[in-house]
């Protein structure tokens, strides 16, 4: 069940973002977002395997690894969509963890409660919730939650140093705050060769997947336009999250970001 608690989150009258390589209103950019991935919910996950040639299970395997994960835990994985992460949260500890999914897209949300059924997280048995809400105006409260995670999604909010802040401010002292998302090719050739992959190919199986070449176009451009990882740790810092540290992996195509609420 996805309880619809979502939020628009604070609007720039006037002032303009970017949606892919292209400028829109500031106000525009959530619902563009929003219908990408109504375009794309159900084939998510297959389009995630095809368009990485299975990499992303990697990235994502490497990244719950790296969460330092202790039973009881509370955990927020926002843009958590499909339930990618949360299935290995809760799988990494057996199932001793309370991991609430937030994401804007209850399309998305609704794809993955219907996962957690076929494996076997009922509603009843309080290990997973599905909230739809923006994460720059998270509706939980401060201090609540143990762990926060966010993968493949902070490139797609309007303004991400508000997202951060709300990360800080749901964070109980002590808390952790890890980010896993595309990022700068370290690499000079594979950035090229990546370049060309993404920009020729990427569509046109989105295409013929999915039938929205349009939305894995804005994809592959949202992922030029995210920060490289020395500027994302910049602003972890002037968002309160300390001690911040990336790790590149696939030498820069994802970086994993992490960081402390003190």
């Amino acid at each position: 069940m996805v309880a619809r608690m979502t939020h628009p989150g604070p609007t720039d009258d006037g002032a303009t973002t970017h949606f892919g390589f292209a400028d829109v209103p500031v106000g525009e950019k959530t619902a563009r977002v929003g219908a990408v991935f109504d375009s794309v919910a159900r084939r998510y996950d297959l389009m995630n395997d095809l368009m990485s040639g299975g990499a992303h299970r990697l990235w994502k395997a490497a990244f719950v690894s790296r969460l330092g994960l202790r039973p009881h835990t509370r955990v927020l994985d926002v843009a958590g969509g499909t339930g990618d992460i949360a299935f290995r949260i809760l799988d990494r500890l057996d199932g001793a963890a309370r991991v609430t999914v937030c994401d804007i897209n209850c399309e998305m949300l609704g794809v993955g409660a219907t996962r957690a059924i076929d494996r076997g997280h009922l509603p009843v048995d309080g290990t997973i919730d599905w909230v739809c809400g923006n994460a720059e105006a998270l509706p939980f409260a401060d201090m609540s939650v143990d762990t926060y995670t966010i993968a493949f999604g902070l490139r797609n909010v309007t303004h991400i140093d508000r997202a951060l802040a709300e990360a800080r401010r749901v964070l109980r002292p002590g808390g952790r705050f890890f980010c896993l998302e595309f990022s700068r090719v370290a690499v000079p050739l594979l950035g090229e060769l990546y370049d060309r992959y993404s920009f020729a190919i990427l569509p046109r199986i989105g295409q013929f997947v999915a039938g929205d070449r349009d939305a894995y176009q804005y994809l592959v451009e949202s992922i030029r336009r995210f920060p490289p990882q020395d500027a994302l740790l910049a602003k972890m810092a002037e968002a309160g999250l300390a001690r911040g540290r990336y790790e590149n992996l696939s030498g820069g195509i994802v970086a994993i970001h992490s960081g402390w609420r003190l």
